[in-house]
C-alpha cells in the first residue's frame, strides 16, 4: 500500500512539473542599454523568489499554444527596489496561457533614482513582442501591459508615456497600482527632482490622453501600503477623456496578493478579468 502511495505522489509531482511551461528568455537590449542604472554587483535572490539589485533587463516569454495569440507583458511589483518574480510574475504563465494568451514576465531594471530607465525597459519590452509577433506567434495589434503596485504604475507610465505606435501597449491591466506621484516619490524615482512639472509628468492619472489604451483595474478597500484612491482617481481620469475601463475594489485582501491562493477573491478576479481579455484579446 506505501509504494502504491509512493508512486502515485511520484505521478501527481512529475504532472505538476510538466504542467508548468518553460519560458523563452530574452535579453531585452542585447547590445547595451541607452542608459544604465548605474548598479553594479550580481542580482540578490531574496525570500519567495524576490530579486533585487536588477541592472539587467530581461523578458521571460510564455507563447501560448493557439495562433495569432494575443500576448500580455507583466510587470511585477516591489516598491521599485526589488521584484516579486513569482506571485506577480511567472505564477500567472499558465493561467493566462489557458486563455489562449501569450504572457510574458519583464525583470525590468530597478530605475535607481531615475525612474525613466524602468520606462524604457516596459516600452522595450513591448516593441519586442511586436518585433518577434511573427516568431512568437503574436497578433501585433494585440499586445497589453499588465503590473502590479510599483509594477502597476509602471504598467501605467508605458500606457501614457508611449512614444509611438511601436511601444502604446493596445491594453492595461493594473492590479492595486500606485498611481499619485507626490514630492516623497519624486525624491527618490525623479533623480531629486520635486518641481510641480516632474510630478505631474509622472503622475499617471494626470497623463492619461485620448489614445490611451483601456484598463482594467483591480485593488482592496482595506489595502494600506497603495489605497484604492489610486486606482479611482486613474478611472476616472480614463472615463473622463471616453476610455474604456474597468475597477473591481473587493472588500478585503489587503496588498500584494498577485495569484497568491490567500487572497478571499481570487475566484472573482480571476473569473472577471478572463471575462474582460475576451472583450479586448477576441
Amino acid at each position: 500500500m506505501k509504494r502504491i502511495l509512493t508512486f502515485a505522489l511520484l505521478l501527481m509531482a512529475c504532472s505538476l512539473v510538466q504542467a508548468q511551461p518553460k519560458p523563452i528568455v530574452v535579453d531585452l537590449w542585447p547590445n547595451g542599454a541607452p542608459k544604465e542604472n548605474g548598479l553594479t554587483g550580481p542580482e540578490q535572490p531574496l525570500e519567495n523568489g524576490r530579486v533585487a539589485n536588477i541592472s539587467r533587463a530581461t523578458l521571460y516569454v510564455y507563447p501560448a499554444a493557439t495562433a495569432n495569440a494575443p500576448a500580455i507583458i507583466s510587470c511585477p511589483g516591489g516598491g521599485y527596489r526589488r521584484l516579486a518574480m513569482n506571485h506577480e510574475g511567472h505564477d500567472m504563465a499558465t493561467w493566462f496561457n489557458k486563455q489562449g494568451i501569450t504572457y510574458a514576465v519583464l525583470k525590468y531594471r530597478m530605475p535607481n533614482g531615475d525612474l525613466a530607465i524602468s520606462i524604457s525597459d516596459a516600452l522595450q519590452a513591448i516593441r519586442t513582442m511586436r518585433e518577434r509577433a511573427e516568431e512568437w506567434n503574436v497578433d501585433p495589434t494585440k499586445v497589453g501591459i499588465m503590473g502590479a503596485s510599483a509594477g502597476g504604475n509602471l504598467a501605467a507610465q508605458a500606457a501614457t508615456q508611449f512614444t509611438c505606435e511601436e511601444d502604446r501597449p493596445d491594453f492595461q491591466v493594473l492590479f492595486y497600482p500606485f498611481i499619485m506621484m507626490s514630492k516623497w516619490h519624486a525624491q527618490s524615482l525623479l533623480m531629486g527632482d520635486t518641481s510641480d512639472e516632474a510630478v505631474e509628468r509622472y503622475w499617471a492619472s494626470k497623463q492619461v490622453k485620448e489614445n490611451t489604451p483601456p484598463a482594467f483595474l483591480l485593488c482592496s478597500a482595506d489595502d494600506r501600503t497603495v489605497p484604492c484612491q489610486n486606482s479611482i482617481e486613474y478611472f476616472q481620469a480614463l472615463r473622463a477623456k471616453g476610455i474604456q475601463a474597468a475597477l473591481h475594489i473587493y472588500p478585503s485582501g489587503g496588498h500584494g496578493w498577485g495569484y497568491e491562493e490567500w487572497m478571499p477573491y481570487k475566484r472573482e478576479w480571476t473569473a472577471e478579468l478572463e471575462r474582460w481579455l475576451e472583450q479586448w484579446t477576441k
